[in-house]
């Protein structure tokens, strides 16, 4: 039962900690997929270094990190006031994760080529 109280309270969006959890579980998967395309195409290795030091993983890293930020800013805009189901979003991007791991465990990537 509602009580004059607890309707009288605003209710938190919790669009905001969504476009978090799902940015930066894509940009994890991101640097795991650039790590495989990478480690498959010589051309694509090539293209991803920005840093001769440390070769395509500056490439890796700096088009994640883009990435990551970019999609949390947009998100973060569309779910601002928004209460979206978490649940779905935290499951989605425990996969993101898991799989982005994968990809940069060595038996995994040799298995994949």
């Amino acid at each position: 039962m509602i009580t004059p109280i607890d309707a009288a309270r605003p209710r938190l969006s919790n669009g905001p900690a969504a476009a978090a959890i799902l940015s930066a579980a894509v940009g994890c998967f991101t640097i795991g997929l650039l790590q495989l395309a990478a480690d498959i195409s010589p051309a694509v290795n090539k293209a991803l270094v920005f840093y001769k030091g440390s070769g395509a993983l500056s490439g890796e890293t700096t088009i994640a990190i883009v990435l990551w930020l970019a999609l949390w800013f947009v998100l973060n805009r569309v779910w601002r006031l928004k209460t979206v189901k978490l649940g779905t979003i935290n499951v989605v991007s425990m996969v993101l994760l898991v799989a982005g791991i994968a990809l940069t465990f060595p038996p995994i990537v040799d298995a994949m080529k």
